[in-house]
């Protein structure tokens, strides 16, 4: 991935944080049946050895899992993004010498994946992605509210899988590139937007972006 310094994060808790946020990430992976690429919800958890890694399951009839065989692979998160106008810039009214831009939350988690395909990691995987999503829930779901018979059933339909992290980075592009009077009018004109990727992004940078000393 293309990494400007200043765009460039690299504590691991942050990035951990922002995974936990926004679990559903794109499976990457390039084996005998070529390139593919799926949607699927990742949990950080920690292994035997106590080591980060990433867990999650995939649909049995997805022939991505039998393309994994151990083999490298690339999980790409997405946190926030927005579209930037240059109306928002001092800089405009200044000299008119800006351009649009866009505004991103990424990270890219490089890692060697092994199958899982056993009941006992399956449901230990279900159970902690399900708790982590409805923790915040006035009447949680839990997987043992279901019936066990339809739970057990519907576990056989899926595959396990366990990526160890190789490498971790993120990419917080936050206009950190502009002066002062131009980020704070980024920031102003994002939490004004209609949407909620707005206000969001707005907060991101107003807890991330610090610009070039």
């Amino acid at each position: 991935m293309y990494e400007p310094q200043h765009f460039k994060l690299e504590d691991q808790e942050t990035l951990f944080a922002v995974i936990r946020a926004n679990p559903l990430a794109i499976l990457i992976t390039n084996g005998p049946g070529g390139l593919m690429a799926n949607p699927i919800p990742f949990l950080i958890a920690k292994n035997a050895a106590g080591e980060d890694v990433l867990r999650a399951h995939l649909a049995r009839p997805n022939p991505q899992w039998r393309e994994l065989a151990d083999g490298e692979v690339l999980v790409v998160f997405q946190g926030g993004d927005h579209y930037v106008t240059p109306g928002w810039y001092a800089t405009k009214r200044e000299t008119g010498k800006v351009v649009p831009t866009w505004n991103y939350v990424h990270i890219q988690v490089r890692g060697r994946a092994s199958v899982q395909d056993n009941a006992e990691f399956v449901r230990a995987q279900i159970e902690a992605l399900t708790d982590q999503q409805e923790m915040s829930r006035a009447e949680a779901w839990a997987v043992s509210d279901g019936p066990e018979a339809f739970i057990t059933a519907q576990m056989r339909g899926i595959v396990g899988i366990e990526i160890a992290i190789d490498s971790i980075s993120g990419k917080f592009k936050l206009s950190q590139n502009r002066n002062e009077a131009d980020r704070q009018g980024v920031v102003s004109g994002l939490a004004l937007e209609a949407n909620a990727a707005g206000p969001a992004m707005a907060n991101t940078m107003q807890r991330f972006s610090k610009p070039i000393s």
